[in-house]
């Protein structure tokens, strides 16, 4: 079973890799234990990814502000949302693509073929197949959702971008590594099974923390 990130296991995380990662070491002593805790809105989670890829923090926001507009301010639930067609859900600042996205994650719960009371018991791999088959909802998202959501302490998310550089200047090295890349320094340099916490240290060297 995956461990959950909280007090005691946030200091274990940073003990852990400040012993096994010189590099990582002086960033822990900078930002102290990490704060990521877990949160049981599984749902409202999924569906804030799906309406915030690939904008800013303000204009997903804005956007959700909108979107909840259309349910009398209230986050919907998954029946309201397949209510509204993807016209409706656009006119709130959806594109057509994520209007079809949040429809059918909405569409997967109302069908149990997404049954997030079970999610708890299934391993990290198990969480990603099945979230995944989901329209709009990729590895990374799925990676993210583990993380700040569910709070497992042992998610690497090699495809994100901002690990990416942070280990080419933390590390020094010549070129952006490869996620494969990113994959071996997680396990030369010992980050497991706290892997997710030294992706938050990673960044907080950038001083961009996802939210």
């Amino acid at each position: 079973m995956s461990t959950i990130l909280n007090d005691q296991t946030t200091k274990q995380a940073a003990e852990h890799l400040a012993n096994a990662d010189p590099v990582l070491a002086p960033v822990i002593a900078r930002y102290g234990p990490c704060t990521i805790r877990p949160h049981r809105n599984y749902y409202q989670a999924l569906a804030g990814e799906i309406i915030g890829q690939q904008l800013s923090v303000k204009a997903a926001a804005s956007i959700r502000k909108r979107f909840e507009g259309l349910f009398g301010d209230i986050f919907p639930e998954p029946k309201a949302i397949l209510e509204k067609s993807v016209d409706e859900l656009r006119a709130a600042g959806l594109s057509g693509a994520k209007a079809k996205y949040i429809r059918d994650l909405a569409q997967h719960i109302v069908d149990d073929k997404v049954k997030f009371d079970h999610l708890d018991n299934l391993s990290n791999d198990e969480i990603i197949a099945e979230l995944t088959d989901v329209k709009g909802i990729g590895e990374w998202t799925v990676h993210m959702f583990l993380m700040f959501c569910m709070g497992r302490a042992d998610v690497l998310a090699p495809g994100d971008l901002g690990i990416r550089n942070a280990i080419k200047k933390l590390y020094n090295l010549k070129d952006v590594p490869s996620p494969d890349q990113v994959t071996a320094r997680a396990k030369r340099n010992h980050w497991r099974p706290y892997e997710t916490v030294a992706c938050w240290y990673l960044w907080q060297s950038l001083e961009n923390v996802p939210t």
